[in-house]
């Protein structure tokens, strides 16, 4: 045995456990779910159509789970011993991979598998807005897709990737943790780059590709100040980035990167943002009443409008701003998306009610009480055909 305890004999090891949960992986599958939870002390559950449910009916056990995560990480246990958390990526078959994060909690260890669809949704295939099709088309910039955990900001982005692979002829260079969507090289390189394993920081990888002559830089997350202000730096030197936050609409998505610098700094960063931002793409995935789910976005497209709220730190006034300019620039807010899948009976009142910014607001327009004409179907464009959610959308039947 090693004299390091936190090494992990593998000859030691029966994999019972990555056994019995490759079953348990196998029914969420089956049943279209989107993650498995397995926690130490606790029953085994699942999330099907955004529910918690039960998979199994007995305690997966702290040994268990102990020799499950030795199991899934062999050589790098002692990475989960040193940082109490890890993210990686599990292939399951040819077919189906997960995104693992595995983590310690107050009883152990636990895990959660989330799904990575293997293959690569289109725009067209998730029904999106033409908007979305007109950020891929941009040669420079910040482009910012936000939304809490789960709510399909990868897919999101995958499909952006996607369709600038299939269209132009770029560099194209990923920072993720871990990398999700596996893209081959079509129109344009495309270098992946996981955290962990490909480099050691987003920071610092971000860095580095400053010199690795981009044309497309794709940050997974900017989760910290030196991070958000390479981002900024790279929009504002010529090249494209994409990136996410766990943010709930444009104007949260906008103040949090200002707060997150010191006080004396965040003139200096409003006005560097307001100069390089591009566009917001903030999503919500409500249930339907066919048990399903479908994507409300809202679109912050900049206009001298926006750019000016941003710079005059007049955040409040841009769910305003984004309704109005529908009409000439394509943005949308998610009470005008909302109230488009309301209308179309894909959603209940309630549902729309729940998700809505303003829910008081959002029944006054249900009402037609509003003044204001009744838009198009966002995520139609010219069309005028009823709204529904593409086969390819974040829904999923219980079997």
């Amino acid at each position: 045995m090693s004299e390091n305890r936190n090494e992990v004999d593998i000859s030691q090891l029966t994999f019972e456990q990555i056994k019995k949960i490759r079953e348990y992986l196998k029914k969420l599958i089956e049943n279209g779910g989107s993650d498995l939870h397995v926690k130490s002390n606790g029953v085994i559950r699942a999330r099907i159509n955004g529910t918690i449910v039960p998979f199994s009916g007995s305690i997966f056990s702290y040994d268990d789970a102990m020799s499950l995560a030795k199991e899934i990480l062999r050589g790098r246990y002692a990475e989960l011993v040193e940082n109490k958390e890890v993210d990686l990526v599990y292939q399951f078959d040819e077919r189906n991979r997960f995104r693992v994060n595995i983590f310690f909690q107050t009883d152990g260890p636990s895990f959660v598998f989330r799904v990575i669809p293997m293959t690569i949704p289109t725009i067209d295939q998730m029904n999106f807005p033409e908007t979305i099709r007109t950020f891929t088309k941009e040669s420079r910039g910040l482009i910012l897709v936000t939304g809490t955990t789960g709510s399909g900001k990868s897919t999101t982005l995958a499909a952006m990737v996607h369709e600038i692979n299939i269209t132009q002829k770029k560099h194209i260079i990923t920072i993720e943790d871990p990398i999700e969507f596996v893209h081959k090289d079509k129109g344009c390189i495309i270098n992946q780059r996981s955290v962990g394993q490909d480099t050691l920081s987003f920071d610092r990888a971000l860095r580095a590709a400053l010199r690795e002559d981009p044309d497309i830089i794709l940050v997974g997350e900017m989760r910290d100040r030196e991070t958000i202000e390479l981002a900024l730096h790279a929009a504002d030197t010529g090249h494209l980035v994409f990136s996410t936050l766990h943010t709930i609409d444009a104007k949260e998505t906008i103040n949090r990167i200002i707060a997150i610098f010191p006080n004396e700094e965040q003139n200096r960063v409003r006005l560097y943002l307001a100069g390089v931002l591009k566009g917001v793409v903030s999503q919500r995935l409500i249930p339907t009443v066919d048990d399903k789910r479908v994507a409300a976005m809202e679109i912050l497209v900049k206009t001298p409008t926006i750019e000016k709220l941003i710079l005059e730190n007049r955040d409040y006034e841009i769910k305003e701003a984004i309704e109005k300019g529908r009409e000439h620039y394509k943005s949308q807010s998610f009470d005008q998306h909302i109230l488009d899948i309301y209308n179309s009976g894909v959603i209940t009142k309630e549902r729309a009610k729940d998700y809505a910014t303003s829910a008081a607001d959002l029944e006054l327009k249900m009402s037609g009480l509003n003044t204001s004409k009744p838009s198009e179907l966002a995520n139609n464009g010219d069309k005028k055909d009823k709204y529904k959610p593409s086969a390819d959308e974040d829904v999923f039947d219980l079997k």
